[in-house]
């Protein structure tokens, strides 16, 4: 690194509106305005004119939604997808099988967890909440296995383990990436944060089960008229007015979507979706197959760039004409489809779109990114964050544990707004920023700052985020809920970072 850095205005305001979009997050406010605002400040401090500072509050969003583009694709084919197949009750029947084996607290726990995860995991925890809770949960309880203990099991592997590593879907990881800049390899990235959501939920679930075990209760149906008797947690009504908005969206969207029965369907509907409910998994589970073989076989050729993600997204869309096909025939197919995507491309802009100006803003810590927002050469735009930390490389403790915990303790104050996802263009950027100074991998301090900002504001530790749908469903108290979380949550994302440097770095 350069050792010779001049620091000038533009630099000065960059590192203040980080500072000034941190505390923002730790006040559990959008951080969209003072992104914007920062947007202007650093780019009219670079150039000296404020109609170009104007100009990139919207350029800065259009290369951010160029980068991100298809990523607001494949939620929008997902969720298409999952519209399709609520019509014949296929989501449902996915899960009930889980419900056969459910014959005790323990057995219950894991079940809950296991279908929790493989939801969430192709489908993020939206639908998961109320389909585990519809379906799972009032089994488990009658089971035995106490509210709370099962809205744990949700809560960690839903919003935690399966949103954090983003695996399928590719969100998370590909915002990462994008700011982490071309060093970053979004493919190792995401094996890397799928190992450590591996590692921090496996030590959660652990200490979650062992902590609450003494809670399990024998196998009787009153535990469950019990608990229909009691009052769903009315803080869930409490959502929009905390937080930021894409994650409150996330939870309204599960508050509105409970899965009650449907309308009868016909024997032929009823075959149809018995089908859907197999090809629909396991056609999954071969994109999964696909992605990693060649990992294990290397003549086999490997998704580069964003094919992992088109691939998710075109299964996702034939799956989608087969299982609204099925549900309208051929000729009402031709018009469903189409409402379908564009119910997706709603759900992803509204979930999502805030992050596009925060992205902007932090690009501009990378030469690549302000290159394109200011549309001048590489070679006469400076990388603001990289020289930032070049003139402070001296304060850089040198060890690996303390620059990887430093970037966890970055990611989980980005999530204190409820929003796991805002806080990611932050970490990947800072992460690209330390790799040369620290020594450690661009990927691996990107993965773990990813596990910090959403295990803590997907959905775990703050009862501001959607973690408030879970405790609604399940009907206790949201703050109950974050006190039992807390240590088994802090602690598995402790491990998972000793980890991420002893492994990986």
């Amino acid at each position: 690194m350069q050792s010779d850095v001049v620091l000038g205005a533009a630099h000065w305001a960059y590192l203040i509106s980080v500072l000034v979009i941190i505390i923002t997050m730790i006040f559990r406010a959008n951080v969209v305005v003072p992104s914007v605002i920062g947007t202007l400040a650093v780019v009219t401090a670079i150039t000296g004119s404020p109609i170009q500072g104007l100009i990139s509050i919207f350029s800065a969003s259009f290369v951010a939604a160029q980068e991100l583009f298809n990523i607001f694709l494949v939620i929008t084919f997902m969720t298409a997808l999952l519209n399709s197949l609520k019509r014949l009750e296929a989501d449902v029947k996915m899960v009930a099988p889980f419900r056969k084996v459910m014959v005790n607290s323990a057995s219950s726990f894991l079940m809950i967890a296991a279908a929790t995860y493989f939801i969430s995991l192709f489908f993020w925890p939206t639908p998961a909440v109320p389909l585990v809770s519809a379906i799972l949960l009032p089994a488990a309880i009658a089971a035995g296995l106490p509210p709370l203990v099962g809205a744990m099991a949700i809560a960690i592997c839903g919003q935690g383990m399966a949103l954090s590593s983003d695996y399928i879907i590719g969100v998370a990881p590909g915002i990462s990436a994008k700011a982490a800049g071309v060093g970053a390899d979004v493919a190792v990235l995401a094996d890397r944060a799928l190992v450590l959501s591996w590692i921090t939920g496996g030590v959660a679930l652990t200490l979650a089960f062992l902590l609450m075990r003494r809670h399990f209760k024998p196998a009787d149906s009153r535990l469950l008229d019990a608990w229909m008797r009691q009052a769903p947690d009315s803080t869930l009504d409490d959502v929009e007015s905390q937080g930021t908005y894409d994650k409150a969206e996330m939870a309204r969207g599960t508050a509105g979507n409970e899965h009650t029965v449907h309308s009868g369907l016909s024997a032929k509907e009823e075959r149809y979706s018995r089908i859907l409910a197999w090809i629909t998994p396991l056609a999954f589970l071969a994109v999964i197959g696909i992605m990693l073989l060649p990992r294990f076989i290397p003549s086999l050729p490997v998704l580069r760039g964003g094919d992992a993600a088109g691939l998710v997204g075109g299964v996702a869309f034939v799956l989608m004409m087969i299982a609204t096909c099925m549900a309208e025939g051929p000729r009402r197919m031709l018009d469903t489809c189409p409402d379908h995507m564009t119910d997706g491309f709603v759900f992803a802009f509204r979930a999502m779109g805030s992050v596009l100006p925060i992205a902007g803003f932090f690009f501009l810590g990378a030469s690549e990114a302000t290159s394109a927002i200011l549309g001048i050469p590489l070679a006469q735009t400076p990388s603001l964050l990289f020289e930032l930390i070049s003139a402070g490389q001296h304060l850089i403790p040198d060890n690996h544990f303390l620059v990887a915990f430093g970037v966890l303790l970055v990611g989980m104050i980005s999530g204190i707004d409820g929003s796991g996802f805002s806080g990611l263009p932050l970490t990947g950027t800072l992460a690209s920023a330390l790799s040369p100074v620290s020594g450690l991998d661009i990927e691996t301090l990107a993965a773990v700052g990813q596990i910090g900002a959403i295990w803590t504001g997907g959905g775990t530790l703050i009862a501001w985020s959607s973690l408030i749908a879970v405790a609604g469903f399940a009907r206790v108290h949201v703050l109950d809920l974050v006190r039992a979380l807390t240590v088994p949550v802090l602690t598995g994302m402790a491990i998972s970072t000793i980890c991420a440097v002893l492994v990986f770095g």
